[in-house]
């Protein structure tokens, strides 16, 4: 038996012609938004934090200066604090919810329950945090009941600053967890459901599995997560600055160092100052991601 082949005639393109510009033309608008957003801000800031007003190089002066002020550490604090609640929260509740919402059948729950996680996510971050400093208000919030409870009875109360940690840490997971819920429920439908059966069979019930098959399968989403939690959560700065505005002072305007880089800016006139924390935020988020990347192997394949 003979196998003939036809030919690619005159204007026919053989098979897979072209499909190499494919990748590159797709992530072309990527990067050049990418460049011009990303790369080019960051060399900026960097030119600036190395530089005095006058352009002369000046080495580590400006990160030192701006260390040196006495509402740095302060802000360090502020945000470590911040970070530790939110990503503890966002690890250990999103993960719980996920399980729990692929537990339920597939059916009109399931779906619901998925909507609605991510309705708040789809408002932006200073709506969301209208709504909550309308909730947090005992003269207007209609949990009021619940907040004279535990003992807040005017809005000052509410934000003390030993309390600010826990309400941005209730603020960033209602608008952001709902998002990474859904994310992680795709992850779990990815697991093949053979070796969901095999944990059965072994004899495993619903938590041996998940602690054992279904989190270890998930930790490169989970690593994801968190890597892009932290880069967020080290940049606060909408939740403080509107809720210091709303106060009238009670809550500071540099309680975070994004605050702190914003008065440095504008209030103080000293780009360089800022452009320096800048940095350092950059760097601080680069190497935690760095590390989470090699200590968890999220480039190996499975």
């Amino acid at each position: 038996m003979s196998v003939t082949s036809s030919p690619a005639g005159p204007g026919r393109r053989p098979r897979g012609a072209g499909q190499g510009w494919a990748g590159p033309a797709f992530v072309a608008g990527y990067t050049i938004l990418l460049v011009a957003f990303g790369v080019l801000p960051i060399g900026y800031a960097v030119y600036f934090a190395f530089t005095d007003a006058g352009g002369t190089f000046t080495g580590f002066a400006n990160f030192v200066g701006t260390a040196q002020d006495f509402r740095f550490l302060d802000a360090v604090g502020h945000v470590a604090v911040y970070l530790l609640f939110w990503l503890v929260s966002l690890v250990v509740f999103v993960v719980a919810l996920a399980l729990l919402l692929h537990r339920l059948a597939s059916g009109p729950v399931s779906r619901t329950l998925r909507f609605l996680y991510y309705i708040p996510g789809a408002l932006a971050g200073a709506a969301s945090v209208l709504v909550w400093l309308f909730m947090l208000d005992p003269t207007v919030s209609p949990v009021r009941s619940l907040l004279s409870g535990m003992g807040f009875d005017t809005f000052g109360q509410v934000i003390a600053p030993g309390n600010l940690a826990v309400l941005f840490t209730i603020i960033a997971f209602w608008t952001g967890a709902g998002g990474w819920i859904v994310v992680m429920y795709g992850a779990l439908n990815n697991i093949p459901q053979d070796v969901l059966e095999a944990a059965r069979i072994d004899g495993a019930g619903a938590w041996k599995t998940a602690w054992h098959v279904q989190i270890p399968m998930l930790r490169k989403w989970i690593v994801y997560m968190v890597i892009l939690a932290f880069a967020g959560g080290v940049q606060l700065f909408v939740e403080p600055q509107l809720l210091s505005l709303a106060s009238v002072g009670v809550a500071g305007r540099d309680y975070s160092l994004n605050q702190l880089t914003y008065d440095f800016a504008f209030q103080m006139n000293n780009i360089n100052g800022a452009a320096a924390v800048s940095v350092e935020l950059l760097v601080v988020s680069a190497s935690v991601a760095g590390f989470f990347v090699a200590r968890s192997g999220f480039f190996d394949a499975d």
